[in-house]
């Protein structure tokens, strides 16, 4: 195996690096002999060919085929950046275009290892067009329903990145690598170099994890088991409850929302367990009860639940739109079992409209995969300060409300906190919400029903009440088919 910390690894190790001893199949496409110094008649080019050729022993800048990563076969794709900079030329496009069909052909999941600097300016425009090959090749293969990853290694710039790196559905990176659409001998002279690194696309939501090369491996065997291709999964199973903290004690913490001026914690009959042996709160007596309870900072949040729930998770990170919401977790995890669930769960803050970008990506990534999803609901609502309206607030609930509409494969939705008004339904199953006993859901915040109404804040609780919006309501209005725990 190749040394893991090389800077800049050929196509051929970086191949290596992630199939050891499982070994490697390269395929050629039939050979297309290019004109004399390429389709420009560029002067030099011939030569230059030779030369790249003879430096890295390899006859094109992309070498492909079958192999196995951990337990799971895939088609690779390496780009050998020696060769004249693993620039896209016309038969480089062969390669990729036939990497893309043995992937569809064999119904198998595409891994490109990218490291290019963008398209063959000797080839002109012969060589621009090969991007739209590219993609209209991976339009295909997304189509059929096989997943693409891609790991960015250094550097990957220009359309190379802009297609086979960027366009995949799961774009991991080594760390320190150069990824950029802008190649440093192009961008502005005084361009902020973090943006053009792993790290700053990371950073911004273009990529989904920074992996170490001694990690690569094992992490990409995970996104392989996850992404698929699969057949037939069953849904999502709900989640079981978790205790609270002192449940049952009667305390009003309030959480990072604040419990509301007559919103008071009540004593409520009936007692509950957890699957896991703990002791969960009984169900909330009013509507006061119920949304205290959900702002009591000592309940479970999404991190509790999800690291209960799943053996591993692989998170998407980012809108690709430039931006994050740490506030909602969003990506793939298998369980147990080996069963493979997409995940979006909100962590009790304002959703922001990056968060459901991201989740409306995931929710239609697993649907195009045939992965069943999870939400987990907690928000006090969608985030409703200036910067969220001029981010497209409204644009991207009405985006994650499609994307639950539209899913073919099984949603499961459980409520373990708030639920927010449309920022929190954006991520309700229709047909399969669940409700946890220290949650509520409603079409408005009381303190803001209050308001509306013209009630004095004393009367917070009442209104509340009014709302019927404690679980055992929700389950008897049809909003939820169970209360779990």
């Amino acid at each position: 195996m190749p040394d893991a910390d090389s800077a800049r690894a050929t196509a051929r190790e970086a191949i290596a690096l992630l199939t050891a001893g499982a070994g490697f199949t390269e395929h050629r496409p039939p050979p297309r002999p290019l004109p004399p110094d390429g389709p420009l008649g560029w002067s030099g080019y011939d030569a230059a060919r030779e030369r790249a050729s003879a430096r890295t022993g390899e006859e094109e800048s992309v070498v492909y085929g079958t192999g196995v990563v951990g337990d799971r076969a895939c088609v690779l794709l390496s780009f050998e950046f020696g060769f004249l900079g693993g620039s896209l030329g016309r038969n480089t496009g062969d390669r990729l275009a036939a990497a893309y069909e043995l992937a569809l052909t064999r119904r198998l999941p595409l891994l490109a290892l990218v490291a290019t600097g963008g398209s063959r300016m000797q080839e002109g425009m012969v060589a621009l067009t090969q991007l739209q090959r590219v993609a209209a090749a991976s339009t295909r293969l997304r189509a059929a329903g096989l997943p693409q990853i891609a790991v960015v290694r250094d550097p990957t710039t220009g359309g190379g990145w802009a297609t086979v790196g960027a366009g995949a559905d799961v774009v991991l990176a080594l760390p320190g690598a150069q990824v950029g659409f802008a190649g440093s001998r192009v961008r502005p002279p005084d361009a902020d170099p973090y943006a053009y690194s792993a790290e700053g696309q990371f950073a911004a939501g273009q990529v989904d994890a920074v992996v170490p090369a001694d990690e690569l491996a094992a992490t990409v065997t995970q996104w392989l088991r996850a992404l698929g291709p699969h057949e037939d999964l069953p849904a999502a199973p709900v989640p079981r409850a978790l205790p609270t903290a002192g449940a049952g004690t009667g305390s009003t913490a309030g959480a990072g929302t604040g419990s509301a001026a007559g919103v008071g914690t009540e004593a409520a009959s009936g007692t509950g367990s957890a699957a896991g042996g703990g002791v969960v709160a009984p169900l909330p007596g009013t509507g006061r009860e119920a949304v205290a309870r959900a702002r009591d900072p000592r309940r479970p949040r999404a991190e509790a639940y999800l690291a209960d729930y799943f053996a591993v998770r692989l998170p998407l990170h980012g809108d690709r739109s430039g931006a994050t919401d740490p506030g909602l977790l969003c990506g793939l995890g298998l369980r147990a079992d080996g069963q493979p669930v997409a995940y979006v769960a909100q962590c009790g803050t304002p959703t922001r409209p990056a968060g459901y970008r991201a989740a409306a990506r995931t929710i239609r990534l697993a649907d195009r995969l045939g992965v069943p999803v999870l939400t987990l609901v907690d928000t006090p609502g969608a985030a409703n300060d200036a910067e969220a309206e001029r981010a497209g607030a409204g644009a991207a609930i009405a985006d994650t409300f499609a994307a639950i509409a539209a899913a073919r494969v099984p949603v499961t939705t459980l409520v373990i906190g708030e639920g927010g008004s449309g920022g929190a339904l954006a991520l309700a199953a229709p047909d399969n919400t669940h409700v946890t006993v220290d949650s509520y859901f409603s079409v408005i915040a009381p303190e803001l029903a209050a308001a509306i109404l013209k009630r004095p804040p004393s009367e917070t609780g009442a209104t509340a009440d009014q709302l019927r919006l404690r679980p055992q309501d929700l389950v008897d209005l049809g909003f939820a088919l169970s209360i779990v725990g």
